[in-house]
């Protein structure tokens, strides 16, 4: 019996059951584990990206689990919002969004070109702002209480060596200001907006790492080795939960001690 109401008091706490959930940048890596998490945790799971998430919903849907996925470019304003119109024409609702599509350039300054500035700063920034306005937009128009969790990275508040990545690092701390600008404007509607900055996760993206890169990275990490993309899924769930009900504009650093030295 105490078990069972300790497992009541957690699903109330960490529960998403009916909950949607919107992921972009769904197809593989952390989106695609964080996308599976939260239907595990009872969302019906709703996927944005550019190519499709079809292998992403099946998994889900074998765990038995609810998802369904879309085809939309989050730098294209009128195809999200196109795509949040079919979300809510479908699920009638739009309670959590993991904003996470994103990109990164490796590149010296003095090499790289203003074309690959803007497309970093396009889709990791400006297009989280357009999920993130057009997300807000729904949830105010419906008085949903939703929380929206947008993607930045420890990048946002330290500068990573060896490599040098100025673009990478300028849009994931514009986010995570963005995040603390928009959770402040949209505390008058119930809506809490937090970001989430991993370190070092070991995803598809990182498999075309120059291995140098890699050798150089271990002997920073305080646990010599790169994070999971499971070992994100927790974060994302206290925050899209109503564990995290006054937990609103703060960033939480997933990085295994990285930025503490």
């Amino acid at each position: 019996m105490q078990g069972d109401i300790y497992m009541s008091y957690l699903e109330t706490l960490f529960g998403l059951k009916g909950k949607t959930a919107l992921v972009t940048g769904g197809g593989r890596g952390i989106g695609q584990v964080v996308a599976i998490g939260l239907a595990k945790a009872g969302a019906e799971v709703a996927i944005i990206s550019r190519t499709g998430a079809d292998e992403t919903v099946k998994l889900i849907e074998q765990a038995g689990g609810r998802a369904y996925s879309l085809l939309a470019d989050v730098t294209d304003e009128k195809a999200v919002d196109a795509a949040l119109a079919s979300v809510i024409a479908r699920s009638d609702s739009l309670d959590i969004v993991f904003n996470n599509a994103g990109i990164c350039i490796h590149e010296d300054t003095l090499k790289a070109t203003i074309a690959d500035w803007r497309s970093v700063l396009d889709i990791n920034l400006t297009g989280e702002y357009i999920m993130a306005r057009a997300a807000g937009r729904i949830m105010i128009e419906k008085g949903i209480r939703g929380s929206i969790i947008n993607m930045a990275s420890m990048s946002g508040s330290i500068v990573n060596i060896p490599q040098w990545q100025a673009s990478y690092n300028a849009s994931k701390a514009g986010v995570i200001h963005m995040t603390r600008s928009l959770a402040v404007e949209w505390a008058q509607y119930g809506i809490r907006v937090n970001s989430l900055s991993p370190g070092y996760i070991a995803t598809p993206m990182s498999v075309d790492t120059p291995q140098e890169l890699k050798d150089a990275w271990m002997p920073l990490m305080p646990f010599h080795r790169m994070g999971k993309p499971e070992e994100l899924v927790g974060a994302v769930i206290y925050l899209a939960a109503d564990s995290s009900g006054y937990t609103s504009g703060s960033d939480l650093i997933v990085d295994g001690a990285y930025v503490c030295q």
